[in-house]
């Protein structure tokens, strides 16, 4: 399940740069440093819930995700993957993610999905439960029960849920304790896997009728991206 160069672009395209220096331990309290985000995307996450509801009718009977919904779901995906990224489902950067739903160029970790013009009034009915239960069994594994129910931000359930993600990353903080360095390929091996998992999300979410890809694409970039001057110069972290 390698990246694939020559892939077809998906809708959401989800991108984190690793950003050295790294603290060695600042990991240990992020989960702290992170609950004003974890309190605003709690209720972030309820609208998200009440504005897919009203979205899944309003596909119904007009084929269209009204543009203004599904810009505040992209900006709740948003703000919630920079705060992973920045916490434990990558520990890619010890920059404080913003306070906002609107995209951040200058932030290392970025997301966007595509508006579709027209939705399939057909699949609004079926993919969100039916059809995506395979992939909901993939995200169980990589994101743990928490994430796997799409009920919420709390980057931190994938570590007690036991998510491979969330195992992940504890290793990854365990040797950049250590070593001071975040090692390559496990933080490629997760950014494939969240890109999974948000690719999931965005298609449980009625924001797209393209069935997410069962394919890995690993590393920061997707698939066919050019590397940024940051990432080419060097990604592994050094010591703080």
């Amino acid at each position: 399940m390698a990246s694939d160069v020559g892939a077809p672009v998906y809708p959401l395209q989800l991108e984190g740069e690793l950003t050295p220096p790294l603290s060695r331990w600042l990991w240990i309290v992020k989960w702290a440093l992170a609950i004003p985000h974890y309190i605003l995307l709690t209720f972030l996450w309820i609208g998200f819930a009440v504005v897919t509801f009203i979205a899944f009718w309003a596909i119904l009977f007009t084929a269209r995700y009204p543009r203004a919904l599904f810009d505040f779901n992209v900006g709740v995906l948003r703000w919630t993957w920079r705060v992973g990224f920045y916490s434990y489902s990558a520990l890619g950067t010890d920059r404080y993610p913003p306070f906002a739903l609107h995209d951040d160029p200058d932030y290392p970790a970025r997301l966007d999905v595509a508006y579709p013009e027209s939705l399939s009034r057909g699949l609004v009915l079926v993919k969100w439960w039916l059809l995506a239960i395979p992939q909901y069994i993939v995200v169980a594994i990589f994101a743990g029960a928490g994430l796997a129910e799409l009920s919420g931000a709390g980057d931190e359930v994938a570590i007690v849920n036991g998510g491979l993600i969330g195992v992940l990353v504890l290793i990854a903080g365990i040797v950049l304790l250590f070593t001071g360095r975040l090692p390559q390929s496990i933080f490629d091996f997760v950014l494939g896997m969240n890109r999974w998992v948000f690719r999931v999300v965005a298609y449980a979410a009625l924001m797209t009728d393209d069935y997410p890809p069962f394919r890995l694409d690993q590393g920061g970039h997707e698939p066919g991206a050019e590397p940024s001057v940051g990432e080419a110069q060097g990604p592994e972290a050094a010591p703080a």
